[in-house]
C-alpha cells in the first residue's frame, strides 16, 4: 500500500494534476489497484458543468496512466528504482477508450490498471476506472519510459 506522500516519490505529479490518491495493491511487473476520491472542491468543476458536476472523462485516463506509471516504476529493478527520478513516462496512444458512466463528486474512482505487454522501455496497459464495482472508463494505454 503507498499513501499520497509515497506516490509523489515515484512519479513527478503535484496538486492540481496528482490523480491517484492512495495505491492499494501492487504486483510488480502484472498489475496496480489504486484510487482517487473526487470531490466537489476540485477547480475542474468550475466549468464541467456548472450545475451538473461531472468529472472530465479525460481525467480519468490521466488518473489510469498516473496508476500506470506507478506500476511501471515499482515494477524496475533496485538500480533503475534509484535512477527513476531522472526518468518519466510519456503517453504513446489510447485505444479502445469508452466512457460508461459518469463520475460525480463524492465518488471513490477505482483505478486497475494491468499489462498486456512491456518491452524495454515500452509498456502496453489495459486500464480500467471504476465506481462502487460499475465500470465507468476502459482503455488500452501505451506508454514510453524516457529520460527527462
Amino acid at each position: 500500500m503507498l499513501d499520497v506522500v509515497e506516490i509523489q516519490k515515484i512519479i513527478p505529479h503535484r496538486f492540481p494534476f496528482l490523480l491517484v490518491d492512495r495505491v492499494i495493491d501492487i504486483k510488480a511487473g502484472e498489475s496496480i489497484t489504486a484510487y482517487k476520491n473526487v470531490s466537489i472542491s476540485e477547480n475542474v468543476f468550475q466549468g464541467h458543468f456548472p450545475g451538473h458536476p461531472i468529472y472530465p472523462g479525460v481525467m480519468i485516463i490521466e488518473g489510469l496512466a498516473q496508476a500506470g506509471g506507478i506500476l511501471a516504476f515499482k515494477s524496475m529493478d533496485e538500480e533503475e528504482q534509484e535512477e527513476s527520478s531522472e526518468k518519466v513516462v510519456y503517453f504513446m496512444s489510447i485505444d479502445k477508450c469508452k466512457f460508461r458512466a459518469p463520475v460525480k463528486p463524492g465518488d471513490r474512482l477505482e483505478y486497475k490498471v494491468t499489462v498486456i505487454k512491456q518491452k524495454g522501455a515500452i509498456w502496453v496497459l489495459k486500464g480500467e476506472a471504476s465506481v462502487d464495482g460499475k465500470l465507468a472508463t476502459e482503455a488500452e494505454l501505451k506508454a514510453m519510459i524516457v529520460d527527462k
